[in-house]
């Protein structure tokens, strides 16, 4: 199931939602990609998506929760992957 969070997330002079997927991450991406999300719009577990295409978010069927809500099904599934858990990327050396 497809579940998105409302607009309330400030940057870049807009609000943002969360897009997730409760399911896999293969649901996820088909479902951003009818969205016209980007694919840059993903973020670990989750995409990123402007108050712009909130509405038509809902339209295609995705469910509106809480944001809390959104990750407790994630952390349930499996399909969690926090910030602080993720592989640190080492900058590369200069010569």
């Amino acid at each position: 199931m497809i579940l998105v969070d409302e607009p309330l997330w400030p940057g870049r002079g807009c609000l943002w939602s969360h897009l997730v997927s409760d399911v896999s991450f293969e649901e996820l991406h088909v479902f951003a990609e009818m969205l016209g999300a980007p694919r840059r719009a993903f973020d670990r577990d989750h995409y990123d998506i402007p108050e712009h295409r909130f509405a038509s978010a809902l339209w295609l069927g995705a469910t509106l929760l809480p944001s809390r809500e959104l990750a407790a099904r994630l952390r349930i599934v499996g399909l969690r992957r926090p910030k602080h858990l993720a592989p640190r990327r080492v900058p590369p050396a200069r010569l």
